[in-house]
């Protein structure tokens, strides 16, 4: 045999055996299962972040509070008056800041001003109506309730307060609408 012809099946043996080899080695390998995700619980406010790495492994990046400051926007259109004029448009706007954010210390100024503008009307609103209410009672309610035996003068009391309560009620919430308060 000569030098060639030898060398050439030299490399022909190696080849094959290289080839067997590698489909042997190719049967052997286990395949690569896909991960096992554990998702985490989302709701509203909460996001994630999945990274699945090719080994298998992976890293989940959580927020829960995501957004941290929720802001809203209010638009009422109302009409006052008698037959509707004078009707202004309010914007509210607020900020609500989840508990344990740096944030949520923070004072407005106007908002409190604000706020002590409907609480002062709301205030005046409910007098005046508590003592309509009572009046409207006294004169309406009283007269066919004192005449109930033994318990007459204590049913026109409730008569009395009752009407003075459900004119409060009223009285606070006409004058929180007509200033403009929500």
């Amino acid at each position: 045999m000569s030098l060639l012809r030898k060398t050439s099946w030299g490399l022909v043996i190696l080849i094959g055996i290289a080839n067997v080899g590698a489909i042997v080695g190719h049967t052997i390998k286990q395949p690569v299962q896909p991960s096992q995700v554990n998702y985490p619980p989302a709701g509203d406010y909460t996001s994630y972040t999945v990274t699945v790495n090719p080994d298998g492994s992976y890293t989940i990046d959580y927020r829960a509070h995501d957004p941290t400051v929720l802001d809203s926007e209010t638009y009422v259109d109302t009409s006052n008056g008698v037959f509707g004029v004078g009707g202004r448009t309010t914007t509210t706007r607020n900020s609500q800041y989840v508990p344990g954010t740096p944030s949520e210390d923070r004072q407005e100024g106007k908002n409190d001003a604000r706020s002590e503008e409907c609480v002062k009307a709301e205030g005046g609103g409910e007098s005046n109506g508590a003592l309509v209410g009572s009046s409207l009672a006294t004169g309406l309610a009283v007269p066919f309730v004192a005449g109930i035996p033994y318990i007459g003068w204590l049913a026109s009391g409730w008569a009395v307060m009752a009407g003075a309560d459900m004119g409060a009620a009223v009285g606070g919430e006409v004058a929180r609408t007509i200033k403009g308060c929500l």
